[in-house]
C-alpha cells in the first residue's frame, strides 16, 4: 500500500498538472495548488521546495509526454493508405494540444523563467514523445508502403515540430492569414510530407492515373522498394543483459508475449513481418525450425535457439512452441489480440512498451522495437555470418548492412581488448 506521504505527493502533482493545463504555470500559485490538493501550502514546500520544483516533478513523474505519445499512437487508425496514416496522426495530435492550450502558451512565453533542470526535463519529455511517434511511423515504413527519404525519427520530429508550431500560432495570435483553417493546414502539411519527406512506393500519377499515395498491392512492388532505402545513422543494438531482462519480463506476461519477444531476437523480423505470420509459416522438422516470411521479400529465416550467449529451449520446446501448444482457438494467425484476431502493429508496439517498461538502455532510454532487429543483425555478424549471407536473410541492400558490419567489428575489438587485459 502506498504511504500517506506518497499519496499526498501524488495529489499535489495531479493538482498542479490540472492547473498548469488550464491557466498556465505563471498564473498558477502554490496556494491554488495546495487548495485543490486539499493540503496545507507548507506541505507543498516541504515536498517540492517551490513551484518550479513541483513543475519538475510534474514533467518527470506524471509522464505527461509519454501518455500523450501512447495515446496518439493508439488513436491512429491502422490503414494501408499512407495519406490517411499521416492525416489521422496529425489530426489526433492537434486535438490533444487543443486540450492543453495554456500549457502550450506557457512553453512559449514562460520557459525562459524555468530553471535549467526544468528545461532539460521538458526536452527529455519532447524526445520521449517523439520516440513513440517514430516507432509508429517505422511500422508504416516497414509495411512496404513507403519509400522513405528520411529516417522515421527524423520524420516524426519534423512533423511534430510543424504541428507544435501550428498550435503556438493558433493559441498565441489572431487574424493571421497563414492558412484558411485547420483543414487547409492539415491537407497542405500531409501533401508536403508525401512529396518531400516520404513517398509512396508506386508509380507516379502520370503513369498509373492515381495519386502517388494510393495503396499498391505488395505483389506489385519491386523488391528494392520493399527493403530499407537508407542505412541507419546509428546502429543501437542492445546489450545481452538487457535482452535477457526483456525476455524474462515477457515470460511473466504470458506465453504469447514470451514468444513475441523471443522471435524478435531469435529471427530478426520487423513488426510488419511479425504480425503477418500465420501458424503455417512456422516450420519445425529434423533440420531445425524456421519461418516462412511473406511480407516484403519472400524468404525463409531460421529461429535461433541461442540468443546472446543464452539458450532458450530447443527446436521442439521453446517459447514459440509453448505458445502454440497453449492455444485453444482456430485463428490462423501466429499472434492474436485479446479479441482472438490477428494482432496489429500498433498492438504489437503497445505490448513491447508494456514489457519494456522500467528498463533502460545504457544511454538511459527505453529500448525500442527497432533495436531488437538491429541486435539480431549485429549478433549474426559477430557469430560469423557474412554480409552476403545476412543480405539473403534480410533482403536488404549491402549498403544498408554496412553500419551493422562496422558495429560488429567494434564489439569484436572491445572483446579482444578485454581478452588482452586478462592475459
Amino acid at each position: 500500500m502506498p504511504s500517506q506521504q506518497n499519496l499526498t505527493r501524488q495529489r499535489l502533482i495531479n493538482a498542479a498538472l490540472e492547473l498548469f493545463a488550464t491557466q498556465g504555470v505563471t498564473q498558477t500559485t502554490t496556494k491554488q495548488i495546495a487548495e485543490l490538493a486539499q493540503v496545507n501550502e507548507v506541505t507543498l514546500f516541504r515536498h517540492f521546495g517551490n513551484k518550479h520544483g513541483l513543475l519538475l516533478a510534474v514533467i518527470e513523474e506524471a509522464a505527461v509526454f509519454n501518455s500523450i505519445g501512447r495515446a496518439l499512437i493508439g488513436q491512429a487508425d491502422q490503414t494501408s493508405d499512407i495519406y490517411q496514416v499521416l492525416k489521422d496522426y496529425a489530426t489526433a495530435c492537434l486535438v490533444a494540444l487543443d486540450k492543453v492550450p495554456e500549457v502550450v502558451r506557457s512553453v512559449v512565453g514562460e520557459s525562459g523563467q524555468y530553471p535549467a533542470e526544468n528545461r532539460e526535463a521538458l526536452g527529455r519529455g519532447f524526445t520521449q514523445a517523439n520516440r513513440y511517434v517514430a516507432q509508429y511511423f517505422e511500422a508504416a515504413i516497414n509495411r512496404g508502403q513507403l519509400h522513405p527519404n528520411l529516417r522515421a525519427e527524423k520524420l516524426a520530429s519534423l512533423l511534430n515540430g510543424m504541428l507544435l508550431g501550428y498550435a503556438v500560432i493558433e493559441f498565441t495570435s489572431e487574424f493571421h492569414e497563414l492558412w484558411q483553417d485547420r483543414a487547409d493546414f492539415l491537407e497542405n502539411l500531409v501533401t508536403l510530407f508525401l512529396h518531400g519527406a516520404v513517398s509512396q512506393a508506386s508509380q507516379s500519377i502520370s503513369e498509373c492515373g492515381t495519386p502517388p499515395y494510393a495503396p499498391q498491392p505488395t505483389s506489385q512492388l519491386k523488391p528494392e522498394l520493399m527493403t530499407p532505402k537508407t542505412a541507419p545513422e546509428n546502429v543501437a543494438d542492445l546489450p545481452a543483459n538487457l535482452v535477457h531482462q526483456l525476455l524474462q519480463q515477457a515470460k511473466k506476461q504470458g506465453w504469447q508475449d514470451y514468444a513475441l519477444v523471443y522471435l524478435l531476437f531469435a529471427a530478426g523480423l520487423s513488426p510488419a513481418e511479425m504480425v503477418r505470420l500465420d501458424r503455417a509459416h512456422y516450420v519445425n522438422d529434423a533440420q531445425g525450425h524456421f519461418l516462412q516470411v511473406t511480407q516484403g521479400l519472400v524468404r525463409q529465416v531460421p529461429v535461433n535457439q541461442w540468443i546472446l550467449g543464452k539458450r532458450y529451449g530447443t527446436s521442439k520446446r521453446n517459447p514459440l512452441t509453448q505458445w502454440l501448444k497453449s492455444r485453444k482457438d482456430d485463428e490462423i494467425a501466429l499472434f492474436i489480440n485479446q479479441t482472438g484476431v490477428r494482432i496489429s502493429e500498433t498492438e504489437l508496439l503497445q505490448r513491447w512498451q508494456e514489457i519494456a517498461e522500467g528498463l533502460l538502455t545504457p544511454q538511459g532510454e527505453l529500448p525500442t522495437l527497432e533495436q531488437a532487429q538491429q541486435t539480431w543483425c549485429v549478433e549474426m555478424l559477430t557469430r560469423g555470418m557474412t554480409l552476403e549471407q545476412l543480405q539473403l536473410l534480410t533482403g536488404w541492400d549491402l549498403l544498408v548492412l554496412k553500419p551493422y558490419a562496422h558495429r560488429a567489428k567494434e564489439l569484436a575489438a572491445l572483446k579482444q581488448a578485454q581478452n588482452l587485459d586478462q592475459q
